[in-house]
């Protein structure tokens, strides 16, 4: 095996914090090798191409990747506008994945199926550190082995979308009634219209993918007669999808969820909250789907399509003999598990965090992007590319730039607080004026005070 600093370094995944892992390295002289599984740079965001990202161009764009770009002639977007997830990979990923600096170390077509150690599965300690991992690539052309000093995971989780069943396993009849399911956000005004226009839709869940379902369906009743939705969410509680509204750093954010919630008040569609999907089943040609709520059974339907945007998870089995440490529930990097738990708070800020939190028990290996927030919403690409400009530092071995984080993300004017740890529900202070019975308002922040120790930082950035 050849010297283990003369190997490339392994990137999982062409995404947009993919490619800026990739920028970062090639910029402190490291080989590197990214793997994509799809068949370019950016393909799960052509999956949802059709929806326009609510931050604009300035938070879109990883700062090494534009100097690079702009070496080559590249002129930055307006700043200020607002892409959609094509134009982000047509005037950001592709240019960038095509340069010279990049280019030769991009293969497409190539997904990685397995990570290890040569020589060494998961129980083997002894002289684990000094082994080169082993990267198990898939191709149209059969499977092979690839050697990598270090390895960043930034395969996202949008491959695997959760099911609809309450219980994180698809419902009784999910499977069966798949064709008739989208998972994600269909293209309902373009491609997918003929498949909603004068049909009623049933749209599971309550975050920006639910929203965006919601809207265009909305949009698409004012020209196609018969058109309806029926809003369902496992929660009670839309605070997080309705947003601090004006109070949103991101104000296109907080449009989003403001047009919503009028969507819901007005009548527009039907909304149903509390109701955990327990079946789905096939009556007169139509979709029934039974569930259970605080006051017992209900069935919903019938309806003719299903959205399933009900969140994603990661993929954890190309990952299985290695030695992680992951939230027990998120399975996001532990180290991030109690600042982004959606049960407890939902802060637009998160602490700077870097390669020492998003490394694991296993030297070299790190979980970047979105995959670093496991099951939990909110993450920002801002977020992923102070991630990777830390953890390429690190592995360059300049640990005072890796350790010299800083990310200040755009608050979403709302956080929430359990009744438990203050008496009573504490909403809209992120960005906002904390509520009189206490000073802080992201549960970290609250428990941290008891314990003597530092918060999450929501209050203090408020």
């Amino acid at each position: 095996m050849n010297d283990i600093a003369s190997l490339p370094v392994a990137v999982i995944g062409a995404g947009p914090v993919g490619l800026a892992a990739a920028a970062q390295l090639i910029s402190r002289g490291l080989k590197v090798k990214v793997y994509e599984a799809g068949s370019q740079a950016g393909s799960n965001l052509l999956d949802w191409g059709h929806v326009r990202v609510f931050t604009p161009w300035r938070y879109c764009v990883d700062a090494v990747a534009r100097q690079l770009l702009e070496g080559h002639g590249w002129a930055m977007p307006e700043l200020e506008a607002f892409p959609t997830a094509d134009e982000i990979v047509d005037r950001y990923m592709i240019p960038l994945a095509q340069l010279p600096e990049l280019a030769p170390s991009i293969e497409t077509n190539a997904r990685v199926v397995a990570v290890s150690r040569w020589g060494a599965d998961k129980v083997v300690s002894k002289g684990r550190g000094q082994k080169p991992f082993m990267v198990v690539v898939e191709t149209p052309t059969g499977r092979r082995r690839d050697a990598a000093r270090a390895v960043i995971d930034s395969s996202g989780t949008w491959q695997t979308l959760n099911p609809l069943g309450a219980g994180g396993v698809p419902a009784e009849g999910e499977v069966e009634n798949n064709d008739r399911i989208a998972y994600g956000i269909p293209d309902v005004l373009g491609r997918d219209r003929h498949l909603y226009a004068g049909r009623t839709t049933m749209v599971v869940g309550a975050g920006h993918s639910a929203a965006n379902a919601l809207l265009e369906l909305a949009r698409l009743s004012e020209i196609a007669a018969g058109t309806s939705a029926i809003w369902v969410t496992r929660s009670t509680d839309l605070v997080r999808i309705y947003g601090g509204g004006d109070a949103d750093a991101l104000p296109a954010r907080g449009e989003l969820g403001s047009e919503v919630r009028e969507l819901a008040e007005s009548g527009r569609v039907r909304l149903v909250t509390g109701f955990s999907t327990i079946a789905i089943r096939v009556v007169d040609g139509r979709l029934v789907v039974d569930g259970e709520t605080k006051d017992g059974p209900q069935t919903i339907g019938p309806v003719d399509r299903i959205v399933a945007a009900a969140g994603q998870r990661p993929d954890l089995t190309l990952t299985r003999e290695l030695r992680l440490d992951l939230d027990p529930w998120l399975e996001s990097v532990k180290a991030l598990g109690p600042l982004i738990d959606p049960n407890e708070h939902s802060c637009g800020d998160v602490p700077p965090h870097g390669h020492r939190e998003l490394s694991h028990p296993e030297p070299g290996f790190y979980t970047v992007g979105i995959k670093s927030y496991g099951r939990a919403p909110t993450f920002l690409l801002l977020t992923g590319y102070e991630q990777v400009r830390s953890v390429a530092a690190a592995i360059a071995g300049d640990l005072a730039a890796a350790d010299a984080v800083q990310l200040v993300l755009p608050e979403t004017g709302v956080c929430t607080v359990p009744a438990s740890i203050i008496g009573t529900s504490a909403k809209g202070c992120c960005g906002g004026p904390a509520p009189v019975a206490v000073d802080a308002c992201c549960v970290a922040d609250v428990q941290a005070k008891e314990s003597g120790k530092a918060g999450c930082g929501c209050s203090a950035a408020a």
